[in-house]
């Protein structure tokens, strides 16, 4: 007889045994009120992989004495949506409230998501849409003003550790794996606590007698958690590195790097964003930036990983190192920003050229002398520009 996964069997089924989101569980806050008042809202839970988002979901519709229905946005379609609305109707004439969870709702696109507005609205269903990517970017604005977003944050690892006491103590195995194990599985689990318990499982399988750091490296093998290269993780590390950077901090610039490069990140990438940055933020400072930034992105396309390291180290190490200047940065904004102000603004008939002699008689090119250096007494912008700073 096949066995429920462990993870599945420590799911909480009531809100006081949930462990972590204090800032949504605690007293006084909305899941509570929620819970208290029987009155359920849409919502959509914005959080990391194993942070408790079904788990909520699930809890809610029961403490409301809702009917759940789940789906996922990779395996569903429109008649799947379809059947769930038919069946709220029935729920509806029988006074009955419908919970509807979707997971991974941001999989939906815009024209799914607008399916649901109408039933959210005359209150047909509850929509509590679950997404591991920023709701601003990922659901549309009418969901979004229609649904509270709360924002569950990746488990401690004291918190994890919590859950993993637990588990063992419902396997009964609390006396089978050393402390060092237990924080070892905690380490690895990145706050994700479904991670925590797969690991605990599996190396419970491997030993019968105890477990150890070692059992549970095996058991976990080399895990990742936290950061998908399109997901948010990926945006976030990126926007640190160069904050560190421009910022002067050699040792938070290497810290993510690092986290990056052991992540899988495209090496590709790095260097890419690091010849960008030599031009925004090191500019007329360092000019020897960008030639460094430019051979770091050849080197890194013509080595490969993981030889590469030493090149991205080398070289974000100088860049935070540098001397800063957004001197040229600020002076291209400026200087986008009249171009558009003034995009027919006509060009000074002193600097036009005047191939033939009709140009020559109506002003083009007059006073105009071929040599380095010459300033035109009249100055090179248009009239309209004149007397505006750029630079």
């Amino acid at each position: 007889m096949q066995r429920t996964p462990l993870a599945e069997r420590m799911r909480p089924t009531k809100l006081d045994e949930v462990i972590g989101q204090s800032q949504l569980l605690g007293d006084g806050e909305i899941l509570q009120q929620i819970v208290r008042h029987k009155e359920p809202v849409s919502l959509i839970l914005w959080g990391p992989p194993g942070s408790g988002k079904t788990t909520l979901a699930r809890i809610i519709a029961t403490e409301v004495n809702a009917e759940f229905i789940e789906l996922s946005a990779v395996t569903s379609g429109k008649k799947d949506v379809e059947k769930v609305i038919e069946h709220a109707r029935q729920n509806w004439n029988l006074q009955n409230r419908t919970i509807l969870f979707v997971d991974e709702i941001h999989r939906f696109n815009k024209a799914q998501q607008d399916a649901f507005l109408p039933h959210v609205e005359s209150g047909l269903i509850t929509l509590i849409g679950a997404t591991t990517e920023n709701p601003s970017f990922e659901i549309i604005s009418p969901l979004l003003s229609r649904s509270r977003v709360l924002i569950l944050q990746p488990l401690s690892k004291p918190e994890i550790i919590t859950i993993i006491k637990r588990a063992l103590k419902l396997e009964k195995k609390t006396k089978f794996i050393t402390p060092k194990a237990i924080d070892y599985l905690a380490e690895l689990s990145g706050g994700d606590a479904r991670v925590a318990l797969g690991d605990l499982e599996l190396a419970l399988s491997l030993n019968e007698k105890k477990i150890t750091p070692e059992i549970v490296k095996t058991a976990a093998q080399k895990r990742l958690p936290g950061y998908d290269k399109k997901g948010d993780m990926h945006y976030n590390v990126i926007s640190a590195f160069i904050k560190s950077m421009r910022g002067s901090d050699v040792d938070a610039t290497l810290y993510y790097l690092a986290r990056m490069i052991d992540a899988g990140e495209d090496p590709k990438f790095i260097a890419r964003r690091m010849l960008i940055f030599a031009s925004e933020d090191i500019g007329l400072a360092g000019n020897g930036a960008l030639g460094l930034a430019l051979n770091a992105f050849q080197a890194v396309e013509r080595v490969g990983m993981p030889e590469s390291s030493y090149i991205l180290f080398h070289v974000a190490s100088a860049l935070a190192k540098s001397e800063k200047s957004r001197q040229t940065t600020e002076a291209m904004n400026r200087a986008t920003e009249l171009a558009k102000q003034y995009s027919n603004a006509p060009v000074p008939l002193q600097l036009r050229n005047a191939p033939t002699k009709l140009m020559k008689d109506i002003g083009y090119g007059s006073n105009y002398e071929w040599q380095a250096g010459f300033k035109h007494d009249k100055g090179f912008l248009p009239d309209e520009l004149k007397g505006k700073k750029i630079f």
